[in-house]
């Protein structure tokens, strides 16, 4: 049994093994430990500067394949603790859901920020469902800002519905994109421009310069035409990961965004998320239970065998399992 007084003091006081085991309690999947993990957060959250009233910089980073995230956030992270900045880095891995782990290597991937004292990095825990990961990470995030955290980056690994996912979840999103021979837009989906509110394209170093700069120009471009009449406007910036190069331009443009929104937008924002996160909450809650269901076992491989051989009609079959589960 975890003594959860313990384990906030462990927090508070910025105990690395403390915000390690609690973000350990808060990914499990097990009944017991999430009542535990609820206890935990409930405490964290009740400071006044928690929740929506938290100062962390909350910033979701999203990119092309091979566009070197990993070199991009362990550039930003070092800076950024130089400055004097506490740094968490967590991950958002929808193949965490399908493989039962994490792809990331994170601590060899970043092994510059791994042995920072004032980072944390934690790769994307193992769930069922890509929202059960969420709730993991949102929930991660909180155990990291009450252990003073001020910057916490949440990166996204694969592309899809956990762009969006992350997006809901941050105060700003960053997409790293690459300099493209041809089409500069290939391989971006317009809802990847619609949610942005920072564009980089890294890798503009050496030979690549003025190639970057050039995909930047069509990238704002777009940008007019997808973006309303008064929106924020999406900066799009230049960026080498590899060479430091335009990322503390980068970051400045990450807290415009943040003083576009004001105190209240924030606030808002936050607020709006955590209702969001709220039925996201029950949608996961219910699929546990759905999926644990003694009715819904006993029946499942039947139903299974049925709809796989093409005698039972997946709406039929979903009346029968919803059925079961009722009756319980």
């Amino acid at each position: 049994m975890i003594d959860s007084a313990t384990l906030v003091d462990g927090i508070r006081s910025r105990q690395r093994a403390a915000v390690a085991r609690a973000i350990t309690l808060v990914e499990s999947a097990k009944p017991e430990r999430r009542a535990q993990a609820r206890e935990l957060l409930t405490t964290l959250t009740e400071a006044p500067d928690a929740g929506v009233h938290s100062p962390a910089v909350r910033v979701g980073i999203s990119g092309v394949p091979g566009v070197g995230k990993s070199t991009f956030i362990e550039t930003l992270g070092t800076r950024l603790t130089k400055a004097g900045h506490r740094v968490g880095v967590l991950a958002v891995d929808p193949s965490s859901v399908r493989t039962g782990g994490s792809v990331l290597g994170d601590k060899t991937r970043m092994p510059q920020l791994s042995v920072d004292r004032n980072a944390f990095i934690r790769p994307s825990p193992s769930a069922g469902t890509l929202g059960g990961v969420a709730r993991a990470t949102v929930q991660a995030m909180a155990v990291l800002e009450a252990a003073s955290y001020d910057v916490i980056l949440v990166e996204t690994v694969g592309v899809g519905q956990s762009e969006v996912t992350v997006a809901g979840m941050v105060d700003t999103f960053l997409f790293l994109t690459l300099a493209r021979t041809g089409d500069q837009l290939q391989g971006i989906k317009k809802g990847i421009l619609e949610i942005a509110d920072v564009i980089a394209v890294n890798k503009a170093d050496g030979d690549r310069e003025m190639e970057a700069r050039g995909a930047a120009r069509e990238l704002a471009g777009a940008l007019r035409m997808v973006r309303g009449h008064g929106e924020w406007a999406p900066p799009v910036v230049t960026v080498s990961g590899l060479t430091d190069v335009g990322v503390t331009d980068l970051w400045d443009h990450v807290l415009g965004h943040r003083e576009h929104l004001g105190v209240d937008g924030l606030a808002a924002k936050r607020a709006d998320q955590q209702l969001e996160f709220t039925w996201a909450l029950v949608r996961d809650e219910l699929e546990q239970r759905l999926r644990h269901s003694p009715g819904v076992r006993a029946i499942r491989d039947d139903v299974r065998t049925e709809v796989l051989g093409g005698d039972l009609p997946a709406t039929v079959a979903a009346d029968r399992i919803l059925a079961a589960y009722d009756g319980e």
